[in-house]
């Protein structure tokens, strides 16, 4: 996504000051928490502005979407090697990028069997992590685990 925009991207100042701060921030994002992000740093965006700034960046597959465990959408940038499937823990919103092979795989599989073309697909993943396991108390994620949000 680093210095490119959907096809049908017309550039305002809001949409670069949504993109920006999309960019600038740390792991996953409300569409709420941006907006409130971005007021906050004075740039005079609206909350719809925000929203269909952020539908446009999905529908051309340039930010990665969880759910949060309220069903509320999640944004974060999608890195150049393309988009990636989490694993979100359903306490604390912990999200860990996982090998997804077998899962693009198995869709790529379907789509050749069933005999459809340009399949998109959505995969969520949830559970509790260590830290908000109930019992002991853990250090959290393995450190050899990326974390992506925490």
């Amino acid at each position: 996504m680093h210095g490119t925009v959907p096809g049908e991207w017309r550039t305002t100042p809001q949409r670069a000051a949504v993109l920006g701060a999309l960019r600038a921030g740390d792991g996953f994002v409300s569409a709420q928490t941006l907006h409130a992000a971005l007021v906050t740093d004075g740039a005079a965006v609206g909350l719809s502005t925000v929203y269909r700034t952020l539908r446009l960046l999905e529908a051309a597959g340039h930010v990665d979407v969880v759910r949060d465990s309220d069903g509320e959408r999640l944004y974060r940038p999608r890195p150049d090697d393309g988009h990636r499937h989490y694993l979100v823990c359903r306490e604390c919103g912990l999200s860990l990028a996982v090998d997804s092979e077998e899962v693009e795989q198995w869709v790529a599989r379907v789509a050749r069997d069933i005999g459809f073309h340009a399949v998109d697909h959505t995969v969520e993943l949830t559970g509790v992590c260590d830290g908000c396991r109930p019992g002991p108390a853990s250090a959290g994620p393995a450190p050899d685990r990326p974390v992506v949000h925490g």
